[in-house]
């Protein structure tokens, strides 16, 4: 806020005052607490990201390395075991490409400009000329930090290596790093940027810095952010971070009451959705992030808070089982 008011009333200040009004403003930021705004030692400007990794090319995989392509105009390699899941998510970027200049969002120049930019690989070897890598494979804790530790060994000494994930300590998974690595210092690299679901639509990102993360890693996370066109809010490495943490409660109450029979899962979106103006309700929100998903957050809250609000609903947990995870699989609450 203070920084906006500077920027707002400098066109006013002439030349000849320029220098007086920064150093009353640094006296100010003193006696304010945020000297850092200022001061040029703690100033970072991120080096430039000339490529970009993402590790796992689901919906969230390929969303933020499509708007890395299109809104930042970085190159993007693409990595995931199954040539499968590559080629599935390649054409599904096509079809979002052609719909975005079917309605004059884009051009076609754009569009094909945007896809020259994703290349693919099946080989985690593909990243270790990357400067930024995030990972978005599945909320799974063993298989987040079997990841990390492979890319402390493959990816070069300044490599960010970020996270997606929703719920999982940043900490943790930084201490993944140094299991067989030589730089003691991979662990300052490490930071979590959960983009929301859907990345194409949605604005905002929870930044997460572990215990470890260094300011210069946290300033170059920013400034993806800003070349991604988001909308970052900074959060402490507490599970579910800020938005989980809110929501998934949130979610899991209107499954329990769905499976206590409190209502029907009609009125129980009708009534969130009109009682508190938001495009959609729980139980369909839940279908579009994806049951299993919710319930591996959920897991994770449980587990790490030790507070029964966060125990999973055990008709969550059934539909899991059951093969019923939402909008990706055909059948949710509701059926695709």
């Amino acid at each position: 806020m203070f920084l906006r008011e500077i920027s707002r009333d400098y066109t006013t200040i002439t030349l000849k005052n320029t220098m007086s009004f920064i150093r009353n403003s640094i006296q100010l930021s003193k006696e304010t607490g945020i000297r850092r705004c200022f001061s040029s030692k703690s100033i970072h400007f991120a080096p430039a990201i000339k490529r970009l990794g993402i590790v796992g090319v689901g919906q969230m995989g390929l969303g933020i390395g499509l708007v890395a392509a299109q809104k930042a105009k970085i190159p993007v390699t693409l990595v995931d075991t199954s040539q499968i899941s590559i080629d599935k998510s390649l054409k599904f970027a096509e079809k979002l490409l052609a719909k975005d200049v079917l309605k004059q969002r884009i051009s076609q120049e754009h569009a094909d400009e945007t896809r020259l930019l994703l290349s693919t690989s099946t080989s985690m070897d593909s990243l270790s000329n990357v400067d930024f890598v995030i990972e978005a494979i599945p909320e799974i804790p063993t298989l987040k930090f079997s990841i990390f530790e492979k890319l402390a060994k493959i990816c070069a000494s300044h490599t960010i290596l970020a996270t997606n994930t929703s719920s999982i300590s940043i900490t943790r998974i930084a201490s993944a790093t140094s299991l067989n690595s030589t730089d003691s210092e991979t662990c300052s690299r490490v930071i979590g940027t959960h983009f929301m679901n859907p990345v194409p639509i949605q604005k905002g990102v929870e930044i997460i810095s572990g215990l470890q993360t260094s300011q210069k890693t946290l300033d170059t996370a920013l400034e993806l952010c800003k070349a991604m066109e988001k909308i970052p809010s900074q959060s402490a490495d507490t599970p579910g971070f800020i938005a989980n943490r809110i929501l998934m409660p949130y979610i899991n109450e209107a499954v329990i009451c769905l499976e206590t029979g409190v209502s029907s899962r009609e009125y129980i979106d009708d009534i969130m959705k009109n009682g508190t103006n938001v495009p959609m309700g729980p139980l369909k929100l839940a279908d579009f992030i994806g049951i299993d998903t919710c319930y591996a957050i959920m897991k994770v809250l449980y587990e790490e808070m030790g507070d029964s609000k966060y125990r999973p609903s055990v008709l969550l947990k059934n539909m899991v089982a059951a093969g019923w995870l939402g909008k990706k699989s055909g059948k949710g609450f509701y059926e695709y």
